[in-house]
């Protein structure tokens, strides 16, 4: 299977990297500056400069992706002049859906969509800005014509996969999760038959959320 990580340099798209290269699949590593990720060198994973804030990069980007190839976006920025979480996903959705690959996971973070009303004003004054970005990118993925799934993970921490991450729908709930889980969760949406359309969150309950 040809698996594109979006935002693959650092965080939680490096970690998406290593976790489904250590799965043996064939790994496309996308981001503005590859270089940052070491591992991509080391293991020959191909990758593909792309700055996503800029269109024609994007469709060029996903111009030279095998077909069929199962796209995973950990995209995002925090208070950048140019975030790349709404422009940069409504990019990317507009490109896959001229290509012939039409899977899209989307992460995006607790608080997105209808989950806003759950944040808390602190992180609302905090991150909000960002929230609301990605809850822009959500709500265009939603009215595409990809076969879509949305994911979002609570706050993000360094890590491997822990086994015991849960992933939940229609409720509240608050936590951390450790990246590498994150990315064994994603896998697991991945070959599940009933994922398509639908938005999941997660968390570790394991994990101190500070």
């Amino acid at each position: 299977m040809n698996i594109a990580i979006w935002g693959a340099s650092t965080g939680l798209g490096a970690a998406m990297v290593d976790y489904f290269y250590a799965q043996g699949m064939n790994v496309i590593a996308i981001a503005r500056n590859p270089n940052k990720n070491t591992k991509l060198t080391e293991h020959n994973i191909t990758f593909i400069c792309c700055d996503a804030t800029d269109k024609q990069q994007v469709e060029a980007a996903v111009s030279a992706l095998p077909d069929n190839t199962f796209n995973i976006s950990t995209m995002g920025s925090f208070r950048s002049d140019t975030p790349v979480d709404y422009i940069g996903h409504r990019y990317l959705t507009n490109a896959l859906e001229q290509s012939t690959s039409q899977h899209l996971l989307l992460i995006t973070s607790l608080g997105c969509g209808d989950s806003w009303q759950y944040l808390s004003d602190r992180a609302k004054a905090g991150f909000g800005s960002a929230v609301r970005e990605k809850s822009l990118a959500e709500a265009w993925l939603q009215s595409s014509n990809l076969n879509y799934t949305i994911l979002r993970p609570g706050g993000l921490k360094d890590g491997e996969p822990t086994q015991l991450g849960e992933l939940s729908q229609h409720k509240e709930v608050h936590g951390a999760i450790t990246r590498g889980e994150v990315a064994r969760l994603s896998h697991e949406l991945l070959l599940r038959n009933d994922a398509n359309g639908q938005i999941f969150q997660c968390i570790d309950p394991s994990i101190a959320p500070y």
